[in-house]
């Protein structure tokens, strides 16, 4: 199987949470539509005590690998492009401790997505040499934490209260 139908996203919940609810199935950008269906999600996360968001990170991070590795493994693909649990992760990890509004939920898409499509080191590194779901998964939680630094940075700059 190369993609699977909405359907049988449906059908198998492994599918399910690694297509990101279906956001996975765009034909350009999945990786984009990936993220920006985490944003929904963040919304209802966003005022979580900060240990327990960190421990919602852990959790997704953990069932990411899970659902991830076998996904792919279903598809007989390593890292197919429509898997974008990593991604909704990665974005929550640049999210955390983040101020609130709206032009902070922007600047952590733009700051993560970059980190995401570049991949400076050592996450290419990760990302060629680290297979199955926890090779899916940890060049996407790197690209979140450097989007997370850099984030709390630009809040810092601003004068934004810092860790939210």
């Amino acid at each position: 199987m190369s993609t699977p139908t909405f359907k049988q996203l449906l059908a198998n919940p492994n599918h399910l949470f690694a297509f990101g609810f279906g956001s996975g199935l765009a034909k350009k950008a999945p990786g984009t539509f990936g993220t920006l269906a985490a944003i929904p999600f963040f919304l209802l996360l966003q005022n979580l005590s900060w240990p327990v968001y960190l421990s919602w990170l852990i959790v997704t991070f953990a069932l990411g690998v899970l659902w991830c590795d076998r996904s792919s493994r279903a598809l007989g693909v390593h890292d197919h492009g429509g898997i974008v649990w990593d991604e909704f992760v990665g974005f929550w990890i640049t999210m955390f401790m983040a101020p609130t509004g709206w032009l902070w939920i922007l600047i952590g898409f733009v700051l993560f997505r970059f980190f995401d499509v570049l991949k400076p080191w050592p996450i290419n590194w990760l990302d060629k040499k680290v297979h199955g779901g926890f090779g899916i998964m940890i060049d996407d939680a790197l690209a979140g934490i450097y989007a997370f630094i850099f984030l709390q940075l630009a809040a810092l700059w601003w004068g934004v209260s810092l860790f939210g």
